[in-house]
């Protein structure tokens, strides 16, 4: 990271965006023909026999036409699936997204210089703060480090959407507001947003031009926690955001009816950087087992996160932190950019500040104090009372496999994601008794604007595999012989998917063409192997590979009776989170 650091004077974050190519629109063929291919796992012979034949009829009829309407809104937009994908995806979903769509993780400072110890929540939150502002202005002036593969650039405007930028509830469909630029762009807000007992605070981060030092952050931290701890908490306003998007909606009108300047509140908590939750839980935790505090992070306090947020830190009274974030406008490998940033500055530093002591003469924070109701407090209380019930129907595991790790696999020229992904596959297979349909993300990010594609993770290759494991009678030959094949299929869907050839975002762009041109449904999506086989977000495995560093992530899963298994693979270790959502939602 340092190294990178020092080169970026070179290159500017944001510059190679007007090069970056165009996403492409596959072949319609060889999308279709990898589709048949995913979903005979979990077909039989006459199941199979009729969705080819629905496959067929689809290729050779309305398939045709859907596709060059598609290849057409492909040479208007240089990214064809851009504004579909936020709608679908996020934007249009009408469950509570705090729970069921955000991701999150716990900080990894535990594991060297910030053991957990109460009493520190505020000094190690205020140099966790500063690290995190002082990334705010490399991306302001642009030094953060291009993200690339060899020599190739990838896409970094997501990184845009870090920072001062928050999703805004609609009766039918929210919105993303993002008020970051750059310092050549002009004026960026620069107050934070602090969440404690019930209230809200907001204080400038900048004074006289230059940033708040780890000691002057501390003391308005320290003011706002001693005029919560001393004076009776506040209505809880953000637990707002954690309601089904609709009511969310109508909710927050109604707020804004009562007074003009609810509007302005709510509009200072929209374009603060980010927001700093000072929570009274004290989770426990230790190298070997997140699941107390991952679990806090992904379904804590309501009343001290605003769900609706790209970022909001959480800062235990135990001095442990994690994060939780809004997906709509970035996808993970945002967020594990910068907490590897921090992790990487707390450990370099011995998790001190050794500056200036001293503090200039700062405004204290401003109280944003919201006019209420009673209809406004009810909703809050509903609010509240459906979040923690749907909380209580998660169950979250997240454990440390340190057998080994990607030396290993590596020294066994075995590709440690594939290697995961399959342990996956065989753990499934023999607690379920049947293959379970996967989704693992994909980056597409060597395109302009590009996010994600669906890796399908269980293959034909796959389930012959967990079958050799599950027969006595398979020599250990053939075991073998089948899991190479298993590697050799999963490696080849994820360059092809990281490529702009996958199929699940292609299929998707064809149902969304037959929808704008007001016409039936292709039969094709209402096969029952297109949503058992994952299509339409059906996928009752979820998950994702954070990355190689000592990053944490959670996420919860899609369907009830699913799993969300995030993990990271270190040289001599995994990190697994996995999350079961039991019940489905109400």
């Amino acid at each position: 990271m340092e190294n990178q650091l020092a080169k970026s004077s070179e290159e500017r974050t944001f510059q190679y965006q007007d090069s970056l190519p165009s996403l492409p629109v596959p072949s319609l063929e060889e999308s279709l023909k990898k589709y048949l291919e995913s979903v005979k796992p979990f077909a039989n012979e006459e199941e199979y026999k009729k969705t080819e034949a629905i496959v067929q009829k689809f290729q050779n009829g309305i398939g045709e036409k859907l596709q060059q309407k598609l290849l057409e809104r492909a040479k208007e937009k240089r990214n064809w699936l851009e504004d579909w994908w936020l709608n679908v995806a996020y934007l249009d979903v009408r469950i509570p997204s705090q729970l069921h769509v955000n991701f999150g993780g716990p900080a990894s400072h535990i594991e060297h210089y910030w053991p957990p110890k109460e009493g520190t929540q505020l000094e190690r939150g205020s140099i966790s703060l500063w690290h995190i502002l002082n990334y705010w202005q490399l991306l302001r002036k642009e030094k953060l480090p291009v993200h690339k593969v060899g020599n190739t650039p990838l896409d970094m405007h997501q990184f845009r959407m870090l920072f001062s930028t928050c999703k805004v509830p609609g009766i039918t469909r929210d919105s993303v507001i993002n008020y970051f630029r750059t310092e050549s762009e002009g004026h960026c807000p620069s107050h934070i947003a602090v969440m404690c007992r019930g209230r809200v605070f907001v204080f400038d981060v900048m004074h006289e031009g230059c940033l708040m030092t780890p000691p002057e952050i501390l003391r308005q931290l320290t003011y706002i926690q001693k005029k919560c701890h001393s004076e009776p908490d506040g209505p809880g306003v953000a637990a707002l955001t954690s309601e089904e998007r609709t009511r969310w909606a109508k909710a927050r009108e109604y707020l804004i009816s009562l007074n003009p300047e609810n509007l302005t509140m709510l509009e200072k908590i929209q374009s603060s950087l980010l927001v700093f939750c000072l929570d009274d839980g004290s989770p426990h935790v230790t190298p070997e087992d997140y699941s107390q505090v991952a679990t806090k992070v992904l379904t804590g306090d309501p009343t001290v996160r605003w769900g609706d947020k790209s970022y909001n830190l959480i800062s235990f009274s135990n001095g442990v932190f994690g994060c939780n974030c809004d997906h709509a406008p970035y996808d993970a490998m945002v967020i594990v950019s910068i907490s590897y940033y921090v992790d990487q500055k707390i450990f370099e530093s011995e998790g001190r500040w050794t500056g200036s002591d001293k503090v200039r003469d700062i405004p204290l924070p401003e109280e944003l104090v919201f006019t209420v109701d009673e209809k406004v407090l009810n909703d809050i209380n509903q609010a509240k009372a459906q979040y923690f019930k749907q909380a209580s129907d998660l169950q979250l595991l997240v454990y440390a496999f340190t057998s080994f790790g990607k030396k290993l696999t590596k020294k066994k020229k075995l590709h440690p994601d594939t290697f995961v992904q399959l342990a996956l596959q065989l753990a499934y297979y023999r607690l379920h008794g049947r293959p379970g349909c996967c989704y693992e993300t994909a980056m597409t990010r060597y395109f302009y604007h590009g996010r994600t594609e669906t890796v399908r993770s269980c293959t034909v290759e796959a389930v012959r595999w967990c079958q050799s494991m599950q027969d006595p009678s398979t020599s250990l030959f053939e075991q073998q012989h089948r899991m190479l094949e298993a590697f050799a299929k999963h490696n080849k869907m994820m360059k092809d998917c990281s490529t702009g050839k996958g199929f699940d975002r292609h299929l998707l762009g064809l149902s969304l063409i037959a929808k704008e041109e007001c016409l039936p449904v292709p039969e094709l999506f209402t096969d029952p192997l297109f949503s058992r086989s994952g299509g339409g977000g059906n996928f009752v495995l979820s998950t994702s590979l954070i990355g190689y560093l000592r990053v944490q992530g959670v996420v919860v899963p899609m369907v009830h009776n699913g799993y969300g298994f995030f993990y990271h693979i270190r040289d001599d270790r995994r990190q697994e989170y996995t999350t079961e959502k039991r019940q489905p939602l109400q």
